[in-house]
């Protein structure tokens, strides 16, 4: 009874009894999750659908839905994910119903990569019909778009996927697109970029030390800017871990003497960078754990799970005296240094990350849904969700719609036509189509086709996505970070991996905030793993951690842990915190190749190689068919397989 009374005094000083929105709300109406894409809620809407028999009402099409508002559990959203493992654990459901629509093309999956194969086709073929189909209540896969409405300011984050930004420079196919679309990438960056704003007001990065793993709540501030014995005088820890971690962040020490660059790359691809720190640089215990979490928001999993090779292709301390050329290896994955002769691509943040992107492709098929005619309008502007999927329209998207199967009408080899059955509301419906690009998750892609071949299975099977969680947190102002002149918080120990104020970006009518007093979001990530497992491992188990963990689990550690880490500047969690949107992606980014636990083999036998080959009148396209989690990877991926299904059409 005294742990309760305490946890619940504890709860009231953290503002969990405050009246922030735990729940969904769609046009000022409180609604479940769940219930956000159930038709009954709202008033029916014209029927626009051809359907034998006809559709239920759908709720996009009702007055005022609007998703990007919605706050609470979002990404994998409760209603988006359950038809599917159903499917994945052997669930029949009764015969579809017939709507008796026939297109073109359908696209599962209405993410950017399914956006753009159904852009690409409509450009080789205009005068065809096409049909996308995706389980969410909104378009945009992982390139979803937070809304929050804060002292009548509009404000933006991105629920996913964020930046144009790349290894490798953009292909043609991918840089095309975005100039179709409008985006004059170097020009963006230019006009809307100010991203340096925070560091005019001297404010810095810093890392909160938490006392679960160090001893000892402490932020300290200044990284990169102030010499790191200085910034760690005050951490908790001892004088030989300081020591050792500024060695690593600024020493040229050669680790390995007496090897070639070859030898040593070798060598490193067999490592994790936490055994490089351990078994090589030999560092106290403490250094490890500070050192943990760096890999975690590129690769989705800890410094035990990813080679030192790669950390080295990616810019990370310790290497700066190997004197290791900057070219890559056959033991290396997509990194910077992989891409010397050629360089990296542009780097563009949009205030609503590459939501952006989908909304741009969204306007190019169904010109009424997004009104503007520019990348810099699109932004603020207020998508007509009732405009989506209607029958006058060449291109239709229909959210809610979870695919359970897709199937050749006959003979793969033969076939003239696809049948792709979805779940609406529970009832399965069915539609046909000349052609079917599936732009959903690999994994799930054997389960729709169990016709595919085993191999071809197999190889999808082991696209295992990294589970990750990004936060987008409304406060009231930003005077406490003002106060710490900390603008970004590295935090290895705690329960998300680190925070950072919002963006500085200006574009059309949006303005970012420039007064602490005024009110902003922030930015939290947490990458779920379980360390000591093999990278795949680690995925599961993260995934399964995300699927049962509650919002209230999250809600809570993070007002504990901004609450701790800005304590010293006034905040106050229970006070500053307005609204909280939790971002779960069980299934986050497309997985990458990774040296330190799989094969080196020629690159047509890599899984998303064999993955990706065309059925008949299917074929498959997103990022994990690219083998790398970068928007450029998901369009180009769209247009090969539009491609194969077009040679095949004409075959």
């Amino acid at each position: 009874m005294t742990d309760q009374r305490n946890r619940k005094s504890e709860d009231r000083a953290l503002g969990m009894d405050r009246p922030i929105t735990r729940r969904d709300f769609l046009n000022g109406i409180a609604i479940g999750a769940t219930a956000a894409a159930a038709a009954p809620l709202f008033a029916a809407a014209p029927q626009t659908h051809a359907a034998n028999p006809p559709l239920l009402p759908a709720a996009q099409d009702a007055f005022g839905y609007y998703p990007p508002l919605l706050t609470g559990m979002r990404g994998s959203h409760p209603g988006s994910f359950e038809g599917a493992h159903a499917l994945r654990d052997g669930h029949t459901w009764p015969a579809a119903a017939d709507t008796g629509e026939e297109y073109d093309l359908i696209v599962v999956g209405g993410g950017i990569s399914g956006l753009a194969a159904a852009h690409f086709y409509q450009t080789e073929a205009p005068k065809s019909r096409v049909l996308i189909l995706d389980n969410h209540d909104d378009f945009g896969g992982h390139a979803k778009r937070n809304e929050f409405n804060l002292d009548g300011h509009l404000h933006l984050m991105n629920g996913g996927t964020l930046e144009i930004d790349s290894p490798r420079p953009y292909s043609p196919v991918a840089a095309g697109l975005l100039k179709t679309l409008g985006m004059d990438v170097p020009a963006l960056i230019k006009s809307t970029q100010h991203l340096k704003y925070y560091e005019t007001r001297g404010m810095r990065d810093g890392v909160f030390f938490d006392a679960e793993t160090f001893g000892a709540d402490k932020l300290v501030v200044g990284l990169g800017t102030v010499p790191f014995e200085t910034v760690l005088r005050d951490a908790p820890l001892s004088a030989r871990a300081r020591r050792e971690i500024a060695q690593i962040e600024t020493a040229a020490i050669d680790y390995m003497p007496g090897l070639s660059s070859d030898e040593k790359k070798q060598r490193l691809s067999r490592m994790s960078y936490e055994a490089f720190l351990r078994d090589v640089v030999r560092v106290d215990p403490a250094v490890l754990k500070y050192y943990y979490s760096s890999t975690m928001g590129e690769w989705g999993v800890g410094a035990d799970a990813y080679s030192a090779l790669d950390c080295w292709g990616y810019g990370m301390p310790g290497f700066r005296g190997m004197k290791l050329t900057k070219r890559s290896t056959a033991r290396m994955n997509s990194t910077s240094a992989g891409y010397t002769d050629t360089g990296g691509s542009f780097r563009l943040h949009l205030p609503d990350g590459n939501a952006t992107i989908a909304r741009l492709l969204v306007r190019n098929l169904i010109p009424r849904a997004v009104p503007g005619n520019s990348v810099e309008d699109v932004v603020t502007a207020r998508v007509n969700y009732a405009e989506l999927d209607r029958i006058d329209s060449p291109a239709r998207l229909r959210l809610n719609s979870i695919v359970i199967r897709a199937r050749h009408l006959g003979d793969p080899l033969s076939a003239k036509q696809v049948e792709v059955t979805y779940l609406r509301e529970g009832r399965p419906y069915s539609a046909r189509a000349r052609g079917t690009v599936l732009a959903c998750y690999n994994m799930l892609i054997p389960y729709l086709c169990p016709e595919l071949p085993d191999v071809q299975k197999d190889a999808l099977h082991k696209s295992v996505k990294a589970p990750l969680v990004y936060a987008s947190v409304a406060l009231r102002n930003w005077l406490a970070f003002d106060r710490l002149q900390v603008k970004h918080v590295d935090a290895p120990g705690s329960y998300f991996s680190d925070f950072h104020l919002n963006p500085h970006v200006d574009i059309g009518g949006y303005r970012s905030t420039k007064s602490p007093r005024d009110p902003i979001l922030v930015h939290m990530v947490r990458t779920p793993c379980r360390p000591g497992l093999p990278e795949h491992d680690q995925n599961r188990a993260g995934r399964a951690e995300l699927l049962a963990t509650p919002f209230e689990t999250f809600e809570r550690n993070i007002r504990d842990q901004l609450g701790r880490a800005l304590k010293e500047g006034g905040f106050d969690p229970a006070r500053d915190i307005t609204a909280i949107t939790v971002n779960r992606w069980p299934h986050g980014y497309s997985p990458e190749y990774n040296t330190l636990f799989e094969p080196e083999v020629p690159e047509s036998q890599m899984p998303y190689i064999i993955g990706r080959a065309r059925f008949g009148r299917i074929t498959i396209a997103n990022s994990d068919a690219g083998g790398a989690a970068y928007t450029d990877s998901a369009i180009d991926q769209g247009h090969r397989a539009v491609m194969e299904l077009l040679h095949a059409e004409k075959a």
